[in-house]
C-alpha cells in the first residue's frame, strides 16, 4: 500500500494525469479506502508541488500540470467517498475575473490549486459583476471571495465587492482576497480586501490564514 501511495504522489508531482488517473481507478479496483488514496497519496504530491514551486525548483507549467493531475484523480475518487468519510473541506471560495474583463487562465490555474488543497470552489468564469460575487457567497455559504483583476481599468470592481459586502453586513465574515498583474498587498490593503495573492500557490496559503488553516 505505501508504495501504491507514493506513486500516487508521484503521479502529481510528475504532472502525469494520465498515470494519476489510471492509480485513482485501480485504487477503487482494488478497494483502497479513497479517503487514504487521497490525504496520503495525491494530497502530499500536490503539496510537495506547492513547496517546489516556492522554492523556484518548479516553474508555471509543471505547476499548471500538476495541479491537472491532482484534479482528475480526485474526479475519479471523490464519487466514490461515503458522506461520513469525505475528506474535511478546507472552506468554500467563490472565485471570478471581475467585470469588463475577460483574462481568465490565471483565474483558473487558481481555482485548480484551491481545489487541489481541499477547498470548495464556485467557479463564476471571466467579466462578473461585482454583485454577482456577493450574491453567489450568500447562496453557497462562501467564506472567501477571490476576484482576479489583469487591467488597471478593472481593479475598482475588486473595491465594489468589498463595499457590496459591506453593504449587506457580510463585511469580516466573508473574507476578500484579491490577485492579478496590477494589485498588490498595498492596493489590498487600500479597498479593506482580506490580503493579496501573487501566484496560485500563495493564494492557497492565503487561504488557508483567512479560513482556518487545517
Amino acid at each position: 500500500m505505501q508504495a501504491f501511495l507514493a506513486d500516487c504522489t508521484r503521479s502529481v508531482l510528475e504532472g502525469d494525469a494520465d498515470l494519476a488517473v489510471k492509480l485513482a481507478l485501480e485504487a477503487l479496483d482494488r478497494k483502497y479506502p479513497p479517503l487514504e488514496v487521497i490525504e496520503n497519496g495525491f494530497v502530499k504530491g500536490i503539496r510537495e508541488v506547492g513547496r517546489l514551486w516556492e522554492e523556484g525548483t518548479l516553474f508555471l507549467p509543471e505547476l499548471v500540470m500538476g495541479a491537472e493531475a491532482m484534479k482528475r484523480a480526485m474526479n475519479v475518487l471523490q464519487p466514490a467517498l461515503g458522506k461520513g468519510a469525505r475528506p474535511e473541506s478546507a472552506g468554500h471560495v467563490v472565485i471570478g475575473t471581475i467585470e469588463g474583463d475577460i483574462h481568465d487562465i490565471g483565474k483558473t490555474l487558481v481555482a485548480t490549486m484551491l481545489s487541489a488543497n481541499g477547498f470548495e470552489i464556485s467557479d463564476l468564469g471571466a467579466d462578473v459583476p461585482a454583485a454577482r460575487f456577493v450574491d453567489e457567497a450568500e447562496a453557497k455559504g462562501a467564506g472567501c471571495i477571490a476576484i482576479s483583476a489583469l487591467l488597471t481599468t478593472t481593479m475598482s470592481g475588486q473595491k465594489r465587492v468589498v463595499e457590496e459586502l459591506a453593504k449587506r453586513s457580510l463585511k469580516g465574515k466573508v473574507r476578500v482576497m484579491v490577485g492579478g498583474a496590477p494589485c498588490s498587498d498595498e492596493w489590498a490593503r487600500e479597498i479593506g480586501a482580506d490580503g493579496y495573492a501573487g501566484d496560485a500557490v500563495a493564494a492557497v496559503t492565503l487561504a488557508q490564514s483567512l479560513m482556518g488553516g487545517r
